[in-house]
């Protein structure tokens, strides 16, 4: 899937939008859509990684709009700031994409474990992000440092425990 096949907001049309906005009530609503099309476009595309100088975002080529490189750096630390985001690097130019928080996918989780009579049962960290059963769930693809943060969450709620096993795919997990 290329960046045209993505199917961008109206609000990527809009001049302003590429422009921070010195008012606070809209530039608090201008963040929650650069926020929402970010997670979208990362998501839809199953991207983990945010490469900043790389991205298609900051740029409408059919308005003639793009966001400056000090415009780009307040996007992305109001995207981290959300829990969406977390930089990979201390120069801030790689960003891992949290298609959903830690807490929601341990929710997300849990609710398919429960759905799929997993409960006192045991999968793999390998079933969790690329098996048959878990085909459209929000942890599918997940990236896996953030399917085992989300998994360590339910372990410390007492309704899961991880077990090594020969390797990182083979660990499993018991839920209760």
């Amino acid at each position: 899937m290329s960046s045209s096949d993505f199917e961008y907001p109206e609000f990527y049309s809009f001049p302003p939008f590429f422009t921070i906005q010195p008012v606070l009530s809209t530039r608090e609503k201008q963040m929650a859509l650069w926020q929402e099309l970010i997670l979208r476009y990362h998501t839809e595309k199953k991207i983990k990684t945010l490469v900043v100088h790389d991205c298609p975002l900051w740029k409408n080529e059919s308005i003639g709009r793009q966001l400056s490189p000090e415009d780009i750096g307040v996007v992305m630390t109001e995207f981290c700031k959300s829990g969406h985001g977390e930089w990979q690097d201390d120069n801030e130019t790689r960003c891992r994409i949290l298609w959903r928080k830690p807490e929601q996918l341990a929710t997300d989780i849990y609710q398919w474990a429960e759905a799929n009579q997993m409960i006192n049962n045991v999968c793999t960290v390998y079933e969790l992000h690329s098996g048959e059963d878990v085909n459209g769930m929000s942890f599918q693809g997940a990236d896996e440092e953030l399917l085992r943060r989300a998994l360590s969450i339910l372990e410390d709620q007492g309704k899961a425990a991880i077990f090594k096993g020969d390797t990182s795919e083979e660990d499993g997990i018991k839920f209760f």
